[in-house]
């Protein structure tokens, strides 16, 4: 079958959909898409152009979407509407953030609300021991004392990070890094 569909970028949503009631008599037709594109997509494309009395349409694989199972090609162009808002370079973290299940969705949707992504993201860092000691400098935790003070010296960074991480949701980034998010 030949579609006229564009090309997505690497880390761009894209849908697998398919004729339902051609899944339910055991074949498989349908053709890949851009999530953006999902809910233009007509039962005569995924019929080659030939007309059929099959009316609906369903996404039954996925690349680049957070989330497990099917669903329907208009869902799917929730995710593509996220992916724009958020962008090529944000989307590898919210989808981490949707995956680690901490996340706040759109109703009853699995959509996640991009403000509260964009509240909670604290970046990506090599470690979360990283982002905590610049957490520490920025909120001037020993501003004013001498490195030698007994307080610089003996405080316990240790324990500090361990109960702190306790505030964050942190998950691994490509590249070995970690997201880093503020915690719900």
């Amino acid at each position: 079958m030949t579609t006229t569909h564009s090309r997505p970028t690497i880390d761009e949503p894209r849908v697998w959909i398919g004729c339902l009631a051609c899944y339910n008599d055991g074949r498989l037709r349908g053709d890949w898409f851009s999530a953006a594109e999902a809910a233009d997509v007509t039962p005569r494309q995924i019929h080659g152009g030939r007309a059929t009395s099959h009316e609906e349409l369903w996404v039954f694989d996925h690349d680049n979407i957070p989330v497990d199972g099917e669903f329907a090609p208009m869902d799917a162009t929730g995710w593509a509407e996220v992916y724009d808002e958020v962008g090529e370079t944000q989307w590898p973290a919210i989808c981490a953030w949707v995956r680690s299940g901490s996340y706040v969705a759109q109703g009853d949707t699995d959509l996640p609300v991009v403000s509260h992504f964009e509240e909670r993201f604290r970046g990506e860092w090599d470690s979360f021991r990283d982002y905590a000691f610049e957490l520490a400098e920025d909120l001037v935790m020993f501003d004013g004392l001498d490195d030698d003070h007994t307080l610089v010296r003996y405080f316990n960074w240790d324990s500090w990070i361990s109960d702190l991480e306790g505030d964050y949701v942190v998950e691994r980034a490509p590249g070995g890094g970690v997201y880093v998010f503020a915690a719900l």
